[in-house]
């Protein structure tokens, strides 16, 4: 896990446990282990909440509670709040995508960050608001904009997640290498053996370099794997020896 400082998950009044694992299971499964609430409802610790944590413990375990959202972020350099109302507010709004990117510019520089989320039932207050630095709006269907609070955590904290994370955005899903250039040299000189031994370039013999020379970019376009030749090499030697068993059945008097 990286050293970098993580931002805080900070809960303004919680209303139900339930939510709060949710939010802890969100959390853990992005790497985010600093949970923060402020004044939750039913209290802390709640057995609801471990219920739906599903074993994110180590969560619930550092989770700290608050009276205040000034108390819970006291320690904190820079501030983000999660609303949809925005237009009496004027502050910088991000897309949960630029502002986990701003979160990790300022965890690189060793500053610690928060992330406001407010009350299932209206969201954050206007004071709230007002104490955070930036402020994260999610881009969501105008027809249907509603997300419930572990949704909202889980958004902010995948974008998060996705700022350090390494993994190929595309990749084969397996153990095997990629064919390389002699496999493939091997099979496109089998190919046109095989191809002339049955006359195919016979009527197109101007054409038999550009024909060659389509076929073998589309095979190195195909980014084959070393499975994928030997697959080739062996249909060819099944159609071979199958033209062969013909043509000795010919010759048989």
């Amino acid at each position: 896990m990286s050293s970098e400082p993580m931002p805080a998950i900070i809960l303004v009044e919680p209303q139900m446990g339930e939510n709060i694992g949710a939010t802890a299971r969100a959390m853990l499964n992005f790497g985010l282990t600093d949970l923060r609430l402020v004044s939750p409802r039913d209290g802390w610790p709640n057995e609801r909440a471990v219920a739906m944590a599903s074993r994110a413990d180590i969560v619930l375990e550092n989770t700290r509670v608050f009276e205040t959202t000034a108390e819970a972020i006291a320690d904190l350099n820079h501030v983000f709040a999660t609303t949809a109302r925005t237009r009496d507010v004027i502050k910088k709004i991000a897309t949960p995508r630029a502002a986990a990117a701003e979160l990790r510019a300022h965890a690189v520089a060793g500053s610690q960050t928060g992330i406001l989320f407010g009350k299932e039932s209206v969201g954050l207050s206007r004071e709230d608001v007002t104490l955070a630095d930036s402020i994260i709006s999610v881009p969501l269907n105008p027809d249907f904009s509603s997300i419930n609070l572990a949704q909202a955590v889980l958004l902010v904290a995948y974008e998060w997640f996705q700022t350090g994370d390494a993994t190929p955005p595309v990749q084969v899903h397996n153990e095997e290498r990629p064919a390389n250039k002699a496999e493939l040299s091997h099979l496109f000189d089998r190919i046109e053996r095989e191809l002339d031994a049955r006359g195919y370039f016979d009527p197109i013999m101007q054409r038999k370099h550009v024909i060659l020379q389509n076929m073998r970019n589309m095979f190195q376009r195909l980014g084959l794997m070393e499975s994928d030749v030997r697959a080739f090499q062996g249909i060819i030697k099944g159609l071979t020896m199958k033209l062969k068993d013909k043509n000795n059945d010919r010759d048989t008097p």
